[in-house]
């Protein structure tokens, strides 16, 4: 227990100092970890095996994943994909009030579903969306706030890059049953974002003043559905056994690039950036999964996660009162701490608590995924939130204040999540995992 706690505080401190100074959070790990366990270590063994973790923590061969979604991602964001879901959306939400809000919304799910990034998708819808919105006299903070408050959906509807990575450091957890598993939360997240939006746009009185066609119906369905079918083709190839996750995300790429060049919006010459742009993005996240094993081992090494168990045992018992910590200690680290990051350090200290009361790995995945979602559209380093803010042109200041009714019920449905098992595991059941 001693030895647990020092090495946490060495930790702790050495993170906050590195982090203080600039040093990226990468490093950061790496260097505080080794720190950790010199007192029980000398410093040639710590340095040894800590270049051991790094390369048996990228050394999975799930992980080739992340790489080929984050490329199929560029390309879709280039692809002009997201105008015809955009097309598509509106046609469901019809003549509704804040129809346009609406559309933002479910776009907001089918797009970030498909590229698997909330500031991708904050990006596109933002940036399509928010002109015909101020052109039909919708208010840019009320704009901008639907479009923040419902990008972060796509990182948790399938396919996800952050339950890929939950699924390496939580010990294999299958990224099948975390997908599916995703659905549920996603959709309510969304859907409560919705049912705000109705009533603020009905207190506004926001309506779409456009009328769609029979034969322009027709058209943007058929032009939308190759773009659908990506998502039925790729996450039910994963889910049916057809191929592993990290085949479907070689599909998703050969794919949306087939289709990006069918639609004529990508030209041989945009490869370039698109792939550089998707390397440095791997290297960034690949290098950091490789730092945390470290963490990870030295963690497991010193008994911090067991030290962290008993303590908060020894607090309550009782699995409601404990939960309620883990949320509020998430939601907390949410607001200054990326999403991947997050994930790394937290799942090793949290997930053998809630096992401990019979929660499933499945379902702590969504949970905690779920939670350090919020914190990208919360200050003061919320990067959906930013990205939503700046497509907008407007302030942070000016949309706090209407994303303040969309936060409520985004932790009301977080609460739900974590005392519902049913909502993250019953998909998964009923298709066998």
């Amino acid at each position: 227990m001693e030895t647990a706690l020092f090495s946490g505080l060495i930790i702790a401190i050495v993170l906050i100092i590195l982090l203080l100074m600039g040093v990226p959070i990468s490093v950061s790990l790496g260097i505080a970890s080794i720190f950790a366990i010199l007192p029980i270590m000398n410093f040639e063994s710590a340095v040894l095996t800590g270049a051991q973790r790094i390369f048996s923590g990228i050394s999975v061969f799930t992980l080739i994943a992340i790489p080929f979604f984050i490329l199929a991602g560029n390309i879709m964001n280039k692809g002009g994909i997201a105008l015809r879901l955009i097309n598509f959306a509106k046609l469901i939400t019809g003549r509704i009030p804040g129809a346009l809000a609406h559309t933002n919304a479910i776009a907001n799910m089918m797009f970030g579903a498909i590229s698997g990034s909330g500031v991708a998708s904050a990006s596109a819808m933002g940036s399509i969306i928010g002109p015909i919105q101020e052109k039909e006299g919708y208010d840019r903070d009320y704009s901008a706030a639907v479009n923040i408050a419902t990008a972060p959906t796509g990182l948790l509807i399938p396919p996800s890059n952050v339950l890929i990575t939950y699924s390496l450091v939580s010990g294999g957890t299958s990224v099948a049953a975390l997908f599916m598993a995703g659905y549920i939360p996603g959709f309510l997240w969304g859907f409560a974002c919705m049912v705000v939006a109705f009533f603020i746009a009905k207190r506004k009185g926001y309506k779409n003043k456009e009328r769609t066609s029979l034969s322009q119906g027709i058209k943007i369905i058929l032009e939308a559905i190759p773009s659908l079918l990506l998502i039925i083709i790729v996450i039910g190839g994963i889910i049916f056994g057809i191929f592993t996750a990290t085949e479907g995300s070689v599909v998703a790429v050969v794919y949306s690039l087939i289709l990006s060049f069918c639609y004529k919006t990508i030209k041989f010459k945009d490869l370039y950036t698109i792939f550089r742009t998707s390397a440095e993005t791997t290297g960034i996240i690949v290098f950091l999964i490789g730092v945390s094993s470290i963490m990870a081992w030295v963690m497991a090494f010193t008994g911090i996660p067991t030290a962290i168990s008993e303590t908060l045992l020894s607090i309550s018992e009782n699995p409601i009162i404990i939960m309620l910590i883990i949320n509020i200690t998430l939601l907390f680290i949410g607001t200054f701490m990326d999403i991947t990051p997050a994930i790394l350090i937290f799942t090793p200290i949290f997930l053998p608590v809630c096992q401990q009361f019979g929660m499933d790995s499945i379902q702590f995945g969504i949970m905690l995924v779920f939670n350090l979602c919020i914190g990208t559209i919360t200050p003061p380093v919320g990067n959906i939130l930013f990205v939503g803010v700046k497509i907008a042109g407007t302030k942070i200041e000016n949309v706090i204040k209407p994303l303040l009714s969309y936060y409520g019920v985004i932790f009301l449905i977080l609460l739900l999540v974590t005392y519902i098992p049913s909502l993250s595991m019953w998909l998964p059941k009923i298709m066998g995992y």
